[in-house]
This record gives C-alpha cells, structure tokens and sequence, in this order.
C-alpha cells in the first residue's frame, strides 16, 4: 500500500490501514520518544498518545511535505506535551554550572553506537533533554524552542549550553575531547 492509500484507508476508519500505519512508523517514532523521555515506559506512553492524535488528526494531513515528517511533528509535541504537564520543563536539574564547553562536542558523539548515544540523552536532566532534542537532534532554532516550550529564548540557549557541558562530562574517556 503506498502512502497516499495508507492515508486515505485511515482517513476511511480501516483497521488493516491503521494498523499498517503503525507498523510502518512505531519503530523510529519509538526512537523520538525515547529521545524526550526518561525511561521506555513513558517513551511508550508517549508513542501510544501520540499515534492516537495521529489517527484522529490524519484527515488534516493534506498530502504537503513529509507524511513522515507530519508524523513526527505530532509524535514531538505529544511528547513536549506530556513533558509540559508534568512541569519537568519549568525547572532545571541542580547541575553546577561549568564554563568552558567544548567546541568539538559533536565529534565525540558521533563515534557513540546509537544506542549508547540514546541512552546518554536520556540520562539528560528532563529541561535539558527537551532542549538538547529540539535543538541538536529535530533542527529548531532557540527561538522557536522558546515559543513551543513557553519560556525565554536564552533560557533554551542556556539549557542548551548546559546539556552540552553535561553530556561532556558524561562521555565515556575513550570519547572525551582532549
């Protein structure tokens, strides 16, 4: 089934359509999730809530850009969402503040398997994390984190610096920036 009989079929309320849809997409939109959430069960959580506003918002996807894409937007800000309402983007982790962040951090991390990599992110502290995602990872400027999480645009350059220098700290020696 192509992509434009995928939608239509959900659109249409079939079963077989829907489920398709899901087995198409549940593995890399499992992988945003895990990105924003703490742990697997609420990057489950926020996978199921996010392909429910999927199947109830397919008939707005008007066939423009990425249906990929479109998934993963909705996928982002269900798991923003579910973050916001639990307030863990109001607040920072107590982490000390250290100056001097690597330039090179990228380069480090690159040489991470993807799960490591995935596992490093999620022991981020929750502000950080969003931030990080929304920023290094799905290409958001600072100010449209800002707008999205409600919060000034220096809090999301801040956090952002933060989340680097934490997950500096973080990286294994054999990766650490010299």
């Amino acid at each position: 089934m192509d992509e434009k009989q995928l939608v239509e079929g959900c659109v249409a309320g079939k079963k077989s359509a829907q489920r398709e849809l899901y087995n198409r997409y549940t593995s890399k939109m499992f992988g945003v999730c895990l990105r924003y959430a703490p742990d697997h069960d609420t990057a489950q959580d926020m996978l199921q809530e996010g392909f429910i506003r999927v199947f109830s918002n397919i008939g707005r996807y008007k066939g423009l850009g990425s249906f990929e894409g479109w998934i993963r937007k909705i996928i982002v800000n269900t798991a923003l969402e579910m973050l916001r309402k639990n307030d863990v983007l109001r607040y920072s982790a107590d982490v000390q503040v250290i100056t001097g962040v690597a330039s090179d951090l990228e380069d480090s991390l690159t040489q991470l398997a993807a799960a490591d990599l995935v596992a490093l992110i999620q022991s981020l502290p929750a502000s950080y994390r969003a931030i990080f995602n929304l920023y290094a990872i799905e290409g958001y400027s600072h100010k449209e984190i800002a707008e999205m999480l409600e919060i000034a645009e220096g809090t999301s350059k801040s956090q952002f610096s933060r989340a680097r220098v934490w997950l500096q700290k973080k990286l294994p020696d054999k990766y650490s920036v010299k």
